[in-house]
């Protein structure tokens, strides 16, 4: 994370960050705006439909909106933007970390299925524990903290790593992987931070990967 930080201000990768928040946001204020109301009735009319439901239900459907908005940038920057970033992460710590493009389109396309296809049930199914806050507190976190990881590792080993470590490389540092999703997790709770989050989020795992990467190669078989 200490690496992380100065690229953040990189003015091309800012400028990427802008282009995807805006285009993220405008899609779903436009979603927002069609569904808010009905979704808004449904939900509130699932809760017991007081005055006090409807604002909860409101309030639900609006954090609801701009999750989607943040999953969408966080997306958009794991397929498109890490390239960008991994040029900017080897030049500046790792130059000589040899490339052998072991990754695919496919491949980051595929892994972005998985990791939004498995994030997207299990965090609808965990707002039925807000009725234990402390538990949904936690299932978000975890869950969040699953989603940074599993999104960003394989675009983050893509370029320098070949096939067979990109397939292993995952699996041994694992708990690496975990503990920086979850530190990272919190961030996208805190205003102005969580503008900056996908962004700081993809250049930190960038920084892991390719770190034990060359470490691993240093190893070696």
């Amino acid at each position: 994370m200490r690496r992380a930080l100065p690229l953040v201000f990189s003015p091309r990768l800012l400028g990427a960050l802008a282009g995807w928040l805006l285009g993220a946001c405008v899609a779903w204020l436009v979603i927002g705006l069609v569904v808010y109301t009905t979704a808004t009735d449904a939900l509130a009319e699932m809760l017991g439909n007081s005055i006090g439901d409807r604002i909860f239900a409101a309030l639900i459907v609006m954090a609801a909106l701009a999750l989607a908005a943040l999953l969408t940038a966080l997306c958009a920057i794991a397929v498109f933007t890490m390239p960008t970033i991994l040029r900017l992460v080897a030049q500046r710590h790792f130059p000589a970390l040899e490339r052998r493009r072991g990754g695919t389109i496919a491949g980051s396309v595929g892994n972005l299925i998985v990791a939004v296809g498995v994030f997207l049930p299990l965090w609808l199914a965990s707002f039925l524990l807000l009725a234990i806050p402390p538990l949904y507190v936690l299932a978000s976190w975890a869950l969040t903290g699953w989603l940074n990881q599993r999104l960003f590792r394989y675009d983050a080993l893509a370029e320098h790593a070949d096939r067979a470590e990109l397939a292993a490389l995952p699996r041994a540092m694992h708990k690496r992987l975990w503990l920086l999703g979850f530190v990272l997790a919190p961030l996208a709770l805190v205003p102005i931070v969580d503008l900056f989050l996908p962004l700081f989020a993809g250049i930190a795992f960038a920084c892991l990967c390719l770190d034990a990467l060359a470490q691993w190669r240093g190893r070696g078989p």
